[in-house]
This record gives structure tokens, sequence and C-alpha cells, in this order.
């Protein structure tokens, strides 16, 4: 069995009255990826800042050692000399500056005193390369992508000869081809005897790249799994306490009249190069879920973009809401006639991040709650704890600033925001990414919910799971055509894949 590296033993920390962990203890061996589990709160946050000091020695109960000795980190810098890297989910870089000098930052290679410029960028060009990373180390930072900067950061790590390398949900931002690409650094760190915590809300990824799993829930540790001998099922009960089949737990609602009627719809981009959705036709009924799926680039977002007159010129086809021709010029009149989206990044275009629950759920109800030319705040207020209360919203005070919530409920905020709207047909766009399964969850009982009261959902996601699971009927599209239409019993994962990829025919 290889050596104990790092252990936390009866790890119990408290914010004021919060206990965030109770009682935790956490082992990892040298040359192991050990992912952590758990719904957002559950406390892995928590443990990891106490593990890189950012959490001091003496602000908590129990101990933590290295090498089977004590250690009393005072501060970041004293985990670091331990040798404990940690990537963070927000990105620490330097965006005016290059790769290279990223990746160097505060530990130069130097020559007579001096920047050596030539090792650095040499340097920098070998840890690259080492780390199956594509990029030219003169590049900088701030024209990079979300997910280049990612694996930047995580190079930058690498590149230190850490002991102790720590992920927090390092591929959230990450396409498909860049996901492997950070798999395969994690598997290249840990043969060479790096001990790794990976921390993932998606379970795929969890069991393809780690030896032992531990999962929290609510600050207590649920236990320590071989990755093995276990399955996803098993963790998410242990994350939740509920069984795999409860998951996915679409009650189907009896369909009424047609909500939503595509027929013929084709749409250029607002720019060239960007994707042409041509001879769309489908239809969604009160108490119905349509999923629409696909791969990259497919035109799913753009095409809800286009029903709230948001993205592409029409060129043919019609629309219809509730039996009535819908040609909008804006969210505004398409809100007006019953439609609503909640977008596919939520901090983006969903939240005003710096401001509290009241400010966000009225955004797009303001001439509803107006009194004269002024926003009635009592009434805002009251649709704000009615929101809370409905979607049960985690959050310290009313005006606690949404940016600071979790993903899930950053998320039923913004659910909460297009509800108050009370639209016929709700478009949503891969709205459980970057939440954990318990918030998922939660999501998927508010669709049975919104179709048992008559509503139609439009659902977009890229996992074949959820469209399995919680749609009624299902579109791929495959760049911008449909490439098939499913019913729920005719849908499989082998089928969905094809049609996305123009390999199966149009299929009722």
């Amino acid at each position: 069995m290889r050596p104990v590296v790092l252990e936390a033993r009866g790890i119990v920390k408290r914010f004021g009255a919060l206990s965030a962990l109770g009682g935790v203890s956490f082992e990892l061996r040298a040359g192991e990826v050990h992912a952590l589990c758990g719904e957002n709160g559950a406390g892995k946050s928590t443990l990891i800042k106490l593990l890189a000091g950012v959490h001091p020695h003496g602000s908590y109960e129990g101990e933590i050692r290295i090498d089977g000795r004590p250690a009393a980190f005072a501060s970041t810098r004293d985990a670091e000399r331990a040798g404990i890297a940690i990537i963070h989910q927000e990105l620490a870089l330097f965006p005016e500056m290059s790769v290279g000098e990223n990746l160097f930052m505060g530990a130069w290679p130097q020559r007579r005193g001096r920047i050596d410029w030539d090792r650095v960028y040499s340097q920098a060009a070998g840890t690259l390369a080492d780390c199956g990373i594509a990029l030219d180390p003169a590049t900088r930072v701030g024209d990079l992508g979300v997910g280049h900067r990612q694996l930047v950061e995580i190079a930058r790590a690498v590149a230190r000869g850490p002991r102790v390398l720590v992920l927090d949900e390092p591929t959230a931002a990450l396409a498909r081809h860049e996901i492997g690409t950070l798999l395969a650094l994690v598997r290249r760190q840990r043969d060479r005897g790096v001990a790794c915590v990976f921390i993932s809300h998606k379970l795929d990824e969890v069991f393809a790249v780690a030896d032992r799993i531990t999962v929290l829930r609510d600050g207590v540790a649920q236990g320590t799994l071989e990755a093995a001998a276990t399955d996803p099922g098993e963790i998410i009960r242990r994350m939740v306490g509920r069984r795999i089949e409860d998951y996915y737990p679409r009650r189907q609602a009896e369909p009424g009249r047609t909500l939503l009627a595509v027929r013929g719809l084709s749409v250029v981009p607002p720019r060239a190069g960007g994707v042409r959705l041509q001879d769309l036709s489908f239809e969604v009924r009160a108490g119905e879920v349509l999923g629409i799926g696909g791969l990259m680039g497919a035109g799913r977002s753009e095409l809800l973009m286009h029903l709230l007159g948001l993205w592409g010129s029409r060129r043919a086809g019609t629309v219809q809401v509730d039996g009535a021709d819908l040609v909008v010029r804006g969210p505004r009149e398409a809100l007006a006639r019953g439609l609503a989206l909640v977008t596919e990044d939520r901090k983006r275009y969903g939240l005003v991040a710096e401001q509290g629950v009241p400010f966000n759920v009225s955004l797009s109800s303001l001439r509803a709650l107006r009194r004269g030319p002024f926003v009635d705040r009592d009434a805002e207020v009251l649709c704000a704890r009615a929101a809370i209360d409905d979607l049960r919203i985690k959050v310290q005070d009313l005006e606690q600033p949404v940016g600071t919530l979790s993903g899930g409920n950053q998320q039923k905020v913004v659910l909460g925001k297009v509800l108050l709207t009370r639209p016929k047909v709700l478009l949503l766009d891969e709205p459980t990414r970057g939440i954990d399964v318990g918030a998922k969850l939660e999501v998927y009982e508010l669709v049975n919910r919104l179709t048992a009261a008559g509503q139609a959902i439009v659902l977009v996601s890229s996992e074949l799971g959820e469209l399995m699971g919680m749609a009624d009927r299902i579109v791929m599209l495959c760049d911008g055509r449909i490439g098939g239409v499913f019913d729920r019993a005719g849908a499989t994962q082998e089928r969905l894949l094809a049609a996305a990829m123009g390999r199966l025919g149009y299929a009722a």
C-alpha cells in the first residue's frame, strides 16, 4: 500500500452557529487520485481551504498531518511550502501577461540576478508539452478562451512540482476534447507519484480517473469507497440519500393543447460563419417536455435565442404560441406573449451578481411591480420571499449578493425570475449545468410541477441521460437541421448520438 502523504483527522469547522464540517477524517496516498463528492454546501470547499491554509491552524478543531507529522498552516504560503497546490474554480492568472510568464510567476528562472527569458519560454514550452497542452507559451493569456486558461492554471501548478495537487471542479469550463486532455494530465501526475484530490459533480469523470472516492453530506463523511468496487448509483445515494432510480423522476402529465408550434423554420446567423437553422418543425403541448439535443455547434442555443428575438434573421417558416403567430423583435415582446428563457450562461445573462434576490427576481417583471414611475419595493420583497420558499433557495438574507450563492441556488434565483412572468412555454437551456446532484433533482421536480400545472417546457441539454430521463419526446439537431425525432420509448444513447452526428434518418 502506498504511503499516506496527507491526512485530516476529526476536522470540525464552524462559521458562527453554522457547522460546515462535523468531524471529517480524510487521507490521501501518494500516487492516487482521490475524488471528493458531495452537493454544494456539503463541505468540500471548506475542507480543501483548510488543506490550503486559507482557514489557518487554530480556526478549526482536529488535526492535519503531512507524512505522519502534525502540520500547522498559518497561511497559504505554508501549505505551498509543504508541496500542496490547489486549483480553485476562480482562476488567478494575469491576462495581460503571456502563458510563459504566468507559468513561472514568482518563481522566475534567473541568470546572474536577472530573469532568464530564454529559459522562461523554453521551460514553459516543455511544461505545456509535458501536460499535453498545445499552446504557444508566448500567447497572451487574455487572448485565450476560458477552457485554455483553466489548462494554463493547472500547468502552472504542475510546473512547481507539487506533492499534492487539488483540483476543484477543473472541467466546469472545458470543452469535451479539453476534458480529455485534463483527465490525461491528472493520470500522468498520479503515475509520477503525485497525490491528487479531484472534486467534480460529473460522476462520469470521477469514475474515469479516481482510485478512491470520499462522499460528504452536510459536513459529514459518508464513507470512502474504492472506485472499482462501487458505482454512480451508490455515490448518489450517499450524496443525497436517494436511489439512482429516483435521479430522473419524470412524472408524465396528460398532454393538452399545442402551446408552441414551429413549422419550416429557417434562420440565418447574425454573422458569417455561424450555424444556420434550416427547415425545423416541431411542437410542444401543455404538460409536455420536449428535449432538444445535439453536438456542440448544432444550433440548440441559437434556436431558443431566436424564439426570444435575440438571434438571427428568419428567412422562412412560422412560430405560433398558443395558436397565434409569433414574430418578435426582442425579449420583452416574447415575455408578453408567454415565452420565457433560462439561458445557458446564468452569470453572464441571467443574474446581476452584486445584487440580492429581490432585485434579480423582479428583473423580468418590473412593469407588473410598478407603483407610478417606481418599483413597488414591498411587492418586490414579497415576490422574492415567495421564490425563496417555493424553490427552497438557501440564502442568509434577502440582500446577500447572488454571486456569493452556490451554483444551484443561483440557478434557482434565475428560475424564480422567469417563473414570475407566468410563461406558457418555458425554454430551459442547460438548466442543470454546473450544479450538484441535489440541486438537479430539485430542478427536475420543478419541471414535474410546471407540466402538471399545464405549462409546456423545451429542455436543451448536452447530457443524453437527462434528455432520456426527463423529456417526453426528443429532437436531435445536426448542423442546424433535425437529425432525428424520438419518443420516450424509442430513445437510446446510441440512436441519439447517431442522429446528432447525421448518421440516422429522420425517425418518428
